[in-house]
């Protein structure tokens, strides 16, 4: 079976900041398939258009692979690569086993690298090529206390994005979206609630979190054809990032 149209892969876009991403891409009317190790709780759906989902270990490379071939094979190519799963729990290194940081690391580090490396080996083939894109964070551009681990593979992801771009040039781009705070259906285990989740939102310039839709958007473009010479870049994604603390601190108006 092949399919004219293009083809997205969004990892972890079963729910959250991914499903957002997989929405883009059905709205722009590409065939999107989601992967993770299970499935949605309800269809990824956006435009009249529902995501295909496909559960995939990202940490196994070997089924990674398999996974890339078999989806070009079923829909005949695939256009774009958008490594979004990951995340972490709230841990200080101090109180963190070193198997859980290892952890963290493979799969916010090593995951996408083995789903990027699947990916290129059908993209490279293609006439068309084909684009990746990283989603990064904020936190691996500063101190991240309490995702420790996390930070530290998000910085790594960032620096493998810039290196992919150079070595897979000129047919494959690689970029990152540097992400900030997003409010998805899991902000309360990170910022508490209402009344917490907007007292965090009011310290970012653009008065808002972002939105699992803001962060479809950019990659929907990082992916198209107006974003065809922009390879090897980090597009920050934060609303304008964060307010420097010693602003409130001085004892000056600003």
């Amino acid at each position: 079976m092949t399919d004219t149209r293009q083809v997205a892969v969004v990892t972890g876009g079963t729910r959250g900041v991914g499903a957002g991403i997989a929405r883009g891409f059905l709205a722009a009317g590409a065939h999107v398939v989601v992967c993770a190790r299970r499935p949605p709780e309800e269809p990824v759906e956006a435009a009249g258009a529902t995501a295909e989902f496909r559960p995939l270990d990202l940490r196994d490379a070997r089924a990674a692979h398999a996974f890339f071939r078999q989806v070009a094979a079923d829909h005949g190519s695939v256009d774009a690569l958008v490594n979004n799963a990951g995340g972490t729990p709230f841990g200080l290194l101090a109180g963190t086993a070193p198997a859980r940081q290892a952890k963290i690391v493979e799969l916010n580090l090593l995951a996408p690298l083995y789903a990027s490396l699947a990916a290129y080996d059908v993209m490279r083939a293609q006439r068309s090529g084909g684009s990746i894109t990283m989603i990064g964070s904020v936190s691996g551009t500063r101190p991240s206390p309490g995702s420790a681990a996390y930070g530290a593979a998000k910085a790594g992801l960032e620096n493998l994005a810039r290196t992919m771009a150079v070595e897979w040039a000129p047919a494959v781009r690689v970029n990152t979206v540097v992400l900030g705070l997003a409010r998805t259906e899991s902000a309360h285990l990170h910022y508490g609630d209402d009344e917490g989740v907007a007292k965090v939102a009011a310290t970012v310039p653009l008065g808002r979190l972002a939105d699992p839709a803001d962060v479809g958007d950019a990659c929907v473009f990082l992916a198209s054809a107006r974003a065809r010479y922009i390879s090897g870049a980090s597009l920050h994604l934060h609303g304008g990032g964060e307010r420097p603390a010693f602003l409130d601190a001085a004892p000056v108006n600003h």
